[in-house]
């Protein structure tokens, strides 16, 4: 059973938003830190955002002023907020959970969710 889940992927024009879920429920030990990946064909998978558990937050300077994350502790859900996205957005993105924030580097993930595809294009 996956320990972490994401939903919202899915096709949007450029310039248009998509906000993506991710359940964190099944993450008890490695939540202490919580980041969005995402890999597009041909790419290395690649560190976009992460959050601690007391909000503190980090981004790369490609999502910086479009990508947003937030994470609610009670309904244990990790969120990533995504505007004015661009064909370059375009990629499978990915849920991850480390013991140590920031957890940008793939070295720093315990757990990844499944993937969520996110197509940017006219």
């Amino acid at each position: 059973q996956a320990q972490l889940q994401e939903s919202g992927g899915g096709w949007v024009q450029p310039g248009g938003s998509l906000k993506l879920s991710c359940d964190t429920s099944g993450e008890t030990v490695n939540g202490a830190c919580l980041a969005w990946f995402r890999q597009a064909p041909n790419q290395e998978r690649e560190g976009l955002l992460s959050i601690n558990y007391f909000g503190a937050k980090v981004f790369t300077d490609s999502v910086k002023g479009r990508f947003t994350i937030s994470r609610d502790n009670a309904r244990h859900t990790l969120y990533l907020e995504m505007n004015n996205l661009k064909s370059d957005d375009t990629a499978m993105y990915y849920c991850a959970a480390g013991p140590r924030w920031p957890c940008l580097s793939k070295t720093d993930i315990a757990t990844w969710g499944q993937g969520t595809q996110v197509t940017v294009s006219s």
